[in-house]
Order: structure tokens, then sequence, then C-alpha cells
């Protein structure tokens, strides 16, 4: 299969047509784009030194909410621990500190300066959202990712002490009625809270019922998930 490459033009191929995970490169990030890719099970992942690489992976990495999975010892956490966990007080330093932070066989990031622009700006139009962990005024742990209907799409996480990134995914589970997030490839980190593998066809039936709906979050949705 060849990898489309994409033109000005708000179109994209048949996410079918990836070709190990990889559908098309070029084009742009302008907010359009992105929603558009979203709404299909796309998404932007590339480095720095590339074009624009746009991703259909198949098999899906998802979290179903109800398939949430805690452990003892992370309810022992979660009862006992000091941290403050807010939805979007501070989406910047949020996926600044995604793109900054060091993270163990990796020695570049994905998120660049563009990257972290458009996302930026899908917060601005309130389709991009973060949950934060603080403790004394300082982030500690956090995600952020984008909200069409009643789809989470995960993007990034961080944590600089042990479980807090899972303490902000755990919170914004247990507040925000969503019906799947999405996360994109698997991880050991989050296949321990019960994320699993599905068909991209799956994934795509899912997603196309689900956006229709109005979204959970908006640019308005700030408040603590304690």
């Amino acid at each position: 299969m060849p990898i489309f490459s994409l033109t000005e033009d708000l179109i994209f191929p048949d996410p079918s047509l990836a070709e190990n995970g990889i559908l098309a490169i070029g084009g742009d990030l302008r907010p359009e784009r992105l929603l558009l890719a979203y709404e299909h099970g796309i998404f932007p992942w590339y480095s720095a030194d590339e074009p624009i690489v746009w991703h259909a992976p198949d098999p899906r990495f998802v979290l179903d909410p109800k398939n949430l999975k805690i452990s003892k010892s992370m309810q022992t956490v979660l009862r006992n621990h000091p941290y403050e966990v807010c939805l979007n007080r501070d989406f910047e330093q949020t996926i600044s500190t995604c793109q900054q932070i060091n993270r163990k066989g990796e020695f570049d990031t994905w998120i660049t300066r563009e990257i972290k622009d458009a996302y930026l700006k899908l917060h601005t139009m309130g389709f991009a959202h973060s949950v934060e962990v603080w403790l004394g005024g300082n982030l500690i742990g956090g995600l952020y990712g984008v909200n069409l209907g009643k789809i989470f799409y995960g993007e990034s996480m961080f944590h600089k002490e042990s479980n807090t990134s899972k303490i902000a995914l755990i919170k914004l589970i247990e507040h925000i009625p969503f019906k799947l997030i999405d996360c994109q490839v698997y991880t050991r980190h989050l296949a321990s809270l019960g994320a699993t593998n599905i068909t991209l066809s799956a994934f795509r039936s899912i997603i196309s019922n689900e956006t229709k709906y109005p979204n959970l979050l908006n640019r308005n949705s700030t408040f603590v998930l304690n």
C-alpha cells in the first residue's frame, strides 16, 4: 500500500489503508484538519526532522472506563495522596512538561513546537484539555488530550512522582462519563489500568457513534477532580 501525500484539501484517505499504522504524510496542523483526523481515528505523530506523519494503527489501544483496573496498592494511594487534581488549570504548562520530560529509551520528543502550538489553539477553542496533579503549587503529574463527543483521545502523560499520571487518568475517568479513552498504541503503564487492543474497525465504529454527542468538556471546564 502507498503512503498517501496530503495537500491543502481537508481530506484523508480511508484509515483502513494505513500501512503498519502509517496512513499519510504532509498537510498541516490547522484545527479543522486535526478535528477531522480525530473524527476518523487518525492522529499526528512524528519527530522534528520529519514531515507531518498521520497514523491509524490497527489494532488500536483503548481503555473502556467500565474495565478500569485499580490495584489494592493504587487504591491506597488514591485514599491517602496529598495532591490536588485539577482539570484545565494550566494546559500550557502541562503540554510543555510532557514535551520536556525525559523518558526512558527516548532521545527526542514528538511534541514539536508546531504540535504544541496546534494543541494550544485547540485548547483555546475548547477541544483540548489537561488533567494536572499539583503539590504545593508544583505540577508533578498530568496528561492532555482531545475531547470529541463522549470520547477522550489521550495524547501524552507524565509523572515526576510515582503514580501521579495514573492518578490524573483515574480521576478523569471517575469524574467525566467518557465512553472510551483512546490510548493509541500499547504501553505497559496503561495496560496495568485495563487498557486493551481492539481492531481499528471496531474503534472507528465506536467513535462514529459516540462523537455525535455534544462534547463532555468545553473551554470553560475548569474544576478540581479530587
